[in-house]
Order: structure tokens, then C-alpha cells, then sequence
């Protein structure tokens, strides 16, 4: 589970260095740029919340499995 977490954080940060670096080389305007970056954060911060807020109700359910009294 380590290691696939260790993975996923990898790939997240590759993504956002590689965006980056590309939308930094774009020739575009500042103001479009700008627009871009400030767009494509909202949008990653809205899929991690997403994924944070499912990923809690997951681990609320399976605590709600331990915590059941056993049969």
C-alpha cells in the first residue's frame, strides 16, 4: 500500500512539473496564461477534494464495519 501511495504522489507531482513547465513555454499572452494556470488549479483542487472526501467516506464505512458488533 506504501509503495502504490509512494507511486501515485509520483505521478502527481511528474504531472504537475510537466504542465507547468509546458503551459510556462506556451506562446501565449501573460493573461491568457495566467487565466489557464489560476483555471487548471481550481480544477485540480476540486479533484482532490473530490477524491479526499470519497476516500473518507470509504474508510468511514470500514470503521463503521470494525466497530459493528460481531456475529
Amino acid at each position: 500500500m506504501r509503495r502504490m501511495f509512494g507511486f501515485l504522489i509520483g505521478i502527481l507531482v511528474g504531472s504537475l512539473v510537466g504542465s507547468t513547465i509546458a503551459l510556462l513555454m506556451a506562446p501565449e499572452s501573460g493573461e491568457n496564461l495566467r487565466g489557464q494556470l489560476r483555471d487548471r488549479g481550481q480544477g485540480f483542487m476540486n479533484e482532490i477534494r473530490h477524491a479526499a472526501d470519497s476516500r473518507r467516506i470509504e474508510l468511514r464505512g470500514r470503521l463503521e464495519a470494525l466497530k459493528a458488533p460481531r456475529e
